[in-house]
């Protein structure tokens, strides 16, 4: 049937039992069909330039389209195809496009394909999608080919004029980079849009922190008053628990500490491990009798195994520690729930407040282990094998503080 399609038209259109279709007279190749179950739909019939019989789906009537409606993309689609373009094709060319982008945003390639694979092989691969996620929102459901150099450097004029320091910047920018850099790999995009990006310029000679003499004094007798406070307070709240009944926890006054920050700091200022090598750190890899502690590769940050002779400040207080310490076996530093240690920000902050001491990070104890071996003639390749340096570039921050070596390289000139 032909007919011009209009509302009156629909309104006198029967349900029938089997389905039939009624052609606009106006509109060559409109038509709308119409289903014994009542559902009305309309399509936009053609032949390609093949002279192959194809239809388009425009919409349902009333859930998706109006009549108007309906005519206005039917007389679209027929100026398309006067244009000699098969609009079928078309729509499937454009969907697929849509769903190739789609596949390639940074936050479906991070989740399907560089997740995976982050977990899997390196250390921080969480903490590096994390990162990635929480600082560059506005790249995630965007085409990775679609990030732009001058984007970035708009952000990082930003984040530095917001005081943000350079080398933080960089760190999360080569955490982009390098999810960037496997999506090439993987040939999830054809070039790498960030291959021209300079890294911000970082001062390298900047004077390493660490503690002076007395500085070091004042953290020692804090970490000795906290033990002797935690003891203390252990014994009251034991004689709380006895006067009302309950089971007392064990005491600590028969141990060296209150719990595990002295025994922690005092490692990483004598061994100058990383925090995540002693949160992860298990007692198998404590040699007590030869006195030594080995970093795993699975868990130093260079991925090679390194092996760190004890001091006597050092073994002192890992033997203490292993008196009293929850595990004998697993762990050396296990959280309380017995898990691994996340952090001990708010105790380190408060040990630092009673010590009157400033401007000095948890990893400055690590500058300050370095810092020291220097200063007392150590050579530098031996300081970096002690701290796990991936090359002597790092190590020679230090240099400065070697014993008259300017003054003993002068010289030789006379």
């Amino acid at each position: 049937m032909k007919a011009k399609i209009t509302n009156s038209l629909i309104s006198k259109l029967e349900v029938k039992p089997k389905p039939y279709e009624i052609v606009d007279s106006e509109i060559k190749g409109f038509l709308i069909r119409v289903q014994p179950t009542g559902r009305k739909t309309f399509y936009f019939s053609y032949r390609n330039h093949s002279g192959q019989r194809k239809r388009i789906k425009i919409g349902v009537l009333g859930s998706s389209k109006t009549i108007a409606q309906a005519r206005d993309k039917a007389s679209i689609f027929a100026g398309r195809v006067a244009e000699g373009i098969d609009i079928q094709l078309e729509k499937v060319t454009t969907r697929n496009q849509a769903k190739e982008q789609l596949k390639n945003t940074l936050s479906t390639f991070m989740e399907q394909q560089y997740k995976p694979w982050a977990l899997a092989n390196l250390k921080s691969g969480q903490q590096t999608i994390d990162s990635v996620s929480r600082t560059f929102p506005q790249y995630l459901q965007s085409p990775m080919s679609e990030i732009r150099i001058p984007q970035l450097e708009k952000w990082r004029t930003e984040k530095l004029n917001a005081g943000l320091k350079p080398s933080s910047i960089n760190r999360v920018v080569n955490a982009l980079r390098g999810i960037l850099t496997k999506a090439v790999e993987w040939q999830a995009i054809n070039e790498h849009p960030l291959a021209k990006l300079k890294a911000l310029k970082i001062d390298e000679g900047k004077k390493a922190r660490y503690l002076s003499q007395e500085e070091e004094s004042r953290l020692l007798k804090a970490l000795e008053e906290r033990d002797q406070e935690l003891k203390a307070a252990r014994s009251r709240g034991n004689a709380f628990r006895l006067q009302r009944g309950y089971k007392p926890i064990p005491e600590l006054s028969e141990y060296s500490y209150g719990d595990r920050m002295t025994p922690l700091i005092l490692l990483s200022l004598k061994t100058g491990m990383r925090r995540g090598e002693l949160f992860d750190l298990e007692w198998e890899a404590v040699d007590l009798h030869n006195k030594v502690i080995t970093v795993k590769g699975e868990i130093a940050k260079s991925s090679k195994t390194r092996h760190i002779p004890l001091s006597p400040i050092a073994l002192k207080a890992i033997e203490a520690w292993r008196e009293q310490a929850p595990n004998a076996i697993g762990r050396v530093f296990p959280s309380d729930s017995g898990g691994r240690l996340d952090n001990v920000k708010s105790s380190w902050s408060t040990i630092l407040k009673k010590a009157e001491i400033s401007s000095f990070r948890w990893h400055d104890m690590r500058h300050d282990f370095a810092s020291k071996l220097v200063m007392k003639g150590v050579p530098l390749n031996t300081v970096r094998e002690l701290c796990g340096h991936a090359d002597l570039n790092t190590t020679l921050r230090y240099a400065h503080l070697a014993p008259d070596h300017k003054s003993d390289a002068i010289a030789l000139i006379g």
